[in-house]
């Protein structure tokens, strides 16, 4: 079954980049940091346990493992800054690996936006279920 293309949120550059103001000038470093940690992925680049996961939470689960669905806090900062509770993760199977492995899927609760993370929160990559 082919994941059916959720609503992202309209304006989520726009958010991130708001997110970032201060006092109505934006930081460099805060405008550096997320450029380089928050970037878009194709949902057809995604690795097909991505699909996989994306189905999952779409059909609400079962999830294969009991941390999916848990609140993600973002304590690395490298997603905008949102209330606690907003976000929350679910695991991307790695092929082979005998864990978790890196990669998941977090999901903005109220904006239907979902970011896939390879490298276990290190950067992020907004889906963008258009292309």
């Amino acid at each position: 079954m082919r994941f059916p293309p959720r609503t992202t949120r309209i304006g989520a550059a726009a958010a991130l980049l708001s997110a970032l103001v201060v006092g109505g000038t934006v930081t460099a470093t805060s405008a550096n940091a997320a450029a380089d940690s928050v970037g878009s992925i194709c949902y057809s680049a995604l690795p097909s346990q991505a699909h996989d996961t994306l189905n999952l939470i779409a059909q609400g689960g079962p999830y294969p493992y009991s941390q999916d669905g848990v609140v993600f806090s973002n304590r690395e900062g490298v997603l905008p800054s949102q209330a606690s509770g907003y976000y929350h993760e679910y695991t991307v199977i790695t092929p082979g690996s005998p864990t978790r492995g890196a990669r998941r899927i977090v999901t903005g609760e109220q904006s239907q936006e979902d970011y896939y993370t390879s490298d276990h929160y290190a950067t992020f990559n907004l889906v963008d279920f258009g292309c």
